[in-house]
């Protein structure tokens, strides 16, 4: 199957999930074998959801809405251009996928897929809906890719090469587990953003959805401020404002009880808004429903310790300040060529 033919069944595998990219789906007429796969996508929807709390419908069309936009023949195409795909000699890929937020793995399906290659997925528990009846859409659209798909919930055997997502304690077990085998193994880390205070109040809300998508539970969410000195916070609250009705879902607002009485009980410093906290901590990682800021006083200090840290930083949201900076409000929509942990999966599938 030539290149062009597998960017044209992935394009209208985004015409497919179009139908599902806004709160009331919309039916299409057009859209190849509707009558066989709508209904039972709608279901697959709903299955979501209910195996795991964090997957609401908002957060599954959201991600739904990025891939529709994202799996068009300009894109795609754009994409691959900077790539020699046409003797690429196919292997079976193994993908071990993270379950965070819905559809996390797909970049890795369609980017093993469309290379040329077959792939063997191992899906995690919170997100094992979806993708598979994708791919069943998917070799059902071309025959091409019949055979060249596989799921696994067992021991992963018979592939030539790996991609595996997880903690940083999983990624010394795929280490030592995968080792021999060509391997992506990628490991924790967070976004930040850093400001100046010269922010505009549309900036600071635009930056709420980096923090608020997904519940924060994404490696490309922001978990941490860098801020000047005596830098004022309530522009910021007040800013971020619209996203307050989050604290009636019962899974946040329980992470929001829970973190907050630790930090009480610790005698930590916080400053609250009754939906989210801020905690002086010069770590990455902040829990659910808490962002933490560090004071920064030199930008030229601060661009080398974020160079130093590199390896722990997914993306970073700023206002001319640094090279490949994300606007704000744009961390939940990488294009196809903004690679997680900044490795080129399609350079690396090419090397196998």
């Amino acid at each position: 199957m030539q290149l062009q033919q597998r960017i044209n069944a992935f394009s209208k595998l985004g015409d497919f999930i179009s139908q599902f990219s806004s709160k009331e789906f919309n039916k299409k007429q057009d859209v190849i074998n509707n009558d066989l796969f709508y209904e039972g996508f709608k279901h697959q929807i709903k299955l979501a959801q209910e195996n795991n709390g964090w997957f609401t419908k908002e957060n599954i069309i959201y991600a739904l809405k990025g891939w529709a936009n994202q799996l068009k023949k300009d894109h795609l195409t754009k994409w691959l251009s900077n790539y020699e795909l046409s003797s690429i000699h196919a292997q079976k890929v193994a993908i071990v996928m993270a379950g965070n937020i819905p559809l996390v793995g797909f970049h890795d399906f369609l980017s093993v897929l469309i290379s040329g290659h077959s792939v063997l997925i191992k899906q995690s528990s919170n997100d094992k809906f979806l993708l598979s009846y994708l791919a069943k859409y998917l070799e059902y659209l071309d025959a091409y890719f019949k055979g060249k798909i596989e799921f696994t919930e067992g021991k992963l055997q018979n592939f030539d090469a790996v991609i595996a997502t997880g903690s940083n304690n999983t990624a010394r077990y795929f280490e030592y587990y995968f080792k021999g085998k060509p391997s992506i193994i990628r490991t924790n880390r967070n976004s930040l953003a850093i400001l100046n205070g010269s922010e505009t109040k549309e900036e600071l809300k635009a930056l709420s959805n980096d923090i608020f998508r997904y519940y924060g539970l994404g490696c490309r969410n922001v978990s941490k401020l860098f801020v000047p000195k005596a830098y004022n916070f309530d522009a910021f609250f007040e800013s971020i404002y619209d996203w307050n009705p989050i604290i009636n879902e019962a899974k946040y607002a329980n992470n929001y009880d829970y973190n907050k009485a630790v930090y009480l009980m610790s005698e930590f410093n916080l400053l609250d808004n009754g939906f989210l906290m801020i905690k002086e901590d010069k770590n990455y990682a902040s829990p659910i429903a808490t962002v933490f800021y560090e004071y920064y006083e030199n930008t030229e200090v601060l661009k080398r310790k974020l160079e130093k840290e590199k390896n722990n930083i997914q993306c970073i949201v700023s206002k001319n300040f640094i090279d490949n900076e994300i606007d704000f409000g744009q961390t939940q929509n990488p294009q196809l060529w903004d690679y997680a942990d900044h490795v080129d999966t399609v350079d690396f599938l090419l090397t196998i």
